[in-house]
């Protein structure tokens, strides 16, 4: 596996990391713990070097599983965690909170789940309107200063608010959706990115399983999948959206490669700082992920793959409106 380094920090990980929410949350019921910690060692062993968790995902159990299964060979691998919410007894978000203290009591319980003694990459899980970005990055900078933290990172946050937390504290990476089938990042925030030497790490690469083709307008998710609740994935937006589904595979078919392969080879060849996260439950998708960074597309793939999704209109948001409304733009 290739390295890349998340922009001016130095940071170096795998070209592909992995996304470990739905192994505890998201998707439906969490995966067997034995399972889900066989899946992240193989990535390792795969080459993979960069894990994605965050306090929100269980609450709390996706850290505490990340910790134990990177354990063996917790200083070959870069562990990125995000804070940022308050949870309710049944462990429901009962709403934002990134004040000072609330990151620091967070940060000293986040280093026992994850056992290990520095978060390598810490990441505002999104931008709280009720606290100044530049007490955020303050904090993390005390914390940087500390040793409990190695770099800080935001995630679905505009340029204004990028630009002013990286005076404070320079941000090493932005975390945010981008792919095939969301590309609003390429409007401001790459250029800011690049400009201000900053890494992106997009998640969902694969558009929460759509663009790998395993999902038309008859699937049928489960009760617990966030997906039942996003506009994207009606089943009338489903139908609609196939049509960028198959324009993927006939590119794919030409690269003998697989949608998920060209779609997640497509981010690699955007910028060389770009680090895609895909997640996955099952050890033949995460095989078959990993192999898109041996995918070599030429500027005329680029181009064709271009001219083919310009032809398509996704239909849909990719979030419900009051999630949207806390998406920092």
């Amino acid at each position: 596996m290739q390295k890349r380094k998340l922009g001016k920090s130095n940071l170096e990980v795998s070209a592909l990391g992995l996304g470990c929410m739905g192994l505890s949350y998201g998707y439906g019921p969490a995966t067997e713990k034995q399972q889900a910690i066989t899946l992240i060692r193989t990535a390792y062993e795969r080459g993979v070097t960069f894990f994605d968790t965050a306090e929100a995902y269980g609450p709390y159990k996706n850290e505490e599983l990340v910790g134990e299964a990177v354990a063996p060979f917790r200083d070959r691998v870069v562990i990125a965690t995000k804070f940022g919410f308050n949870f309710d007894e049944n462990g429901g978000q009962s709403g934002m909170n990134s004040k000072p203290e609330h990151i620091r009591s967070y940060v000293e319980t986040a280093l026992k789940r994850l056992r290990t003694d520095v978060i390598d990459l810490l990441y505002q899980h999104r931008v709280d309107p009720d606290v100044p970005i530049e007490d955020v990055a303050g904090m993390v900078r005390d914390l940087i200063a500390e040793g409990k933290v190695k770099h800080f990172g935001l995630s679905e946050a505009g340029v204004r608010t990028i630009r002013r937390a990286h005076a404070v504290q320079p941000v090493t990476a932005l975390q945010s959706e981008y792919s095939l089938w969301w590309r609003e990042p390429e409007q401001e925030i790459l250029p800011t990115l690049e400009e201000l030497g900053i890494g992106f790490v997009p998640f969902s690469p694969l558009g929460k399983g759509f663009l790998t083709g395993a999902i038309n307008e008859s699937t049928q998710f489960d009760s617990k999948d966030f997906r039942n609740v996003v506009p994207r994935f009606d089943a009338e937006n489903r139908k609609a959206n196939q049509a960028l589904v198959e324009v993927l595979g006939e590119i794919a078919s030409k690269k003998n490669a697989t949608r998920a392969q060209i779609a997640l080879a497509w981010l690699l060849a955007q910028k060389p700082w770009i680090v895609p996260i895909p997640g996955t439950t099952k050890l033949q998708r995460l095989e078959e992920n990993l192999g898109a960074a041996a995918v070599e597309l030429t500027s005329g793939d680029l181009h064709e793959i271009e001219n083919a999704v310009s032809t398509v209109e996704v239909q849909g948001a990719r979030y419900p409106s009051h999630i949207q409304a806390r998406v920092d733009r």
